[in-house]
């Protein structure tokens, strides 16, 4: 696999990191939190792949599938609580707070696709840890991207934007629903 096909791969794994990390950001997330939630989405884009790898594609659809429906339902549950506090909301930044199972639920949600590229990397002569590297590196700086993003739009669009924020987790949980 030459680098440039690694490099595009890459991003579009962490297509769906970046739209996600958009929506938080307009939600609300100081620097801290946006840091740990890049890190978070780093770490799993680089282990997801490896474990992949190393299941076998029984225990990943098992797995991935039941991890798919964890993940929605979290997005939603996200997604209709920044609704609803966007129409209940008071002046001032609301700042949403991620507990541990949280961001490990965040973080298996949006990197489920590059466990089962883990699967096909099996069949290529690649180097695993070079791949799983550049994968969460991507993923990680798409992920501060979409945050930083999801900020700026926050602060163009005022407070409609915690609205259009949780609309778009509700729609990616729907979307990795079905």
């Amino acid at each position: 696999m030459s680098f440039f096909t690694l490099i595009i791969l890459a991003v579009a794994l962490g297509t769906d990191a970046f739209s996600l990390s958009l929506g938080i950001g307009m939600a609300g997330v100081n620097r801290k939190q946006m840091l740990i939630i890049s890190i978070t989405v780093l770490v799993f884009h680089i282990f997801m792949p490896l474990v992949g790898w190393y299941t076998g594609e029984l225990a990943g659809n098992l797995l991935g599938r039941a991890a798919s429906f964890i993940g929605s339902a979290l997005l939603i549950y996200l997604g209709c609580r920044m609704i609803w506090d966007s129409r209940r909301r008071e002046a001032g930044i609301k700042v949403y707070k991620f507990n541990a199972w949280g961001l490990i639920l965040l973080g298996v949600s949006v990197s489920m696709d590059a466990l089962s590229v883990g699967f096909t990397l099996g069949a290529q002569q690649v180097n695993l840890l070079w791949t799983a590297a550049t994968i969460g590196l991507v993923a990680g700086i798409m992920t501060s991207a979409g945050l930083v993003c999801g900020r700026f739009m926050s602060s163009l669009v005022g407070e409609r934007a915690q609205f259009l924020g949780g609309v778009i987790l509700v729609g990616i949980g729907v979307k990795l629903f079905f």
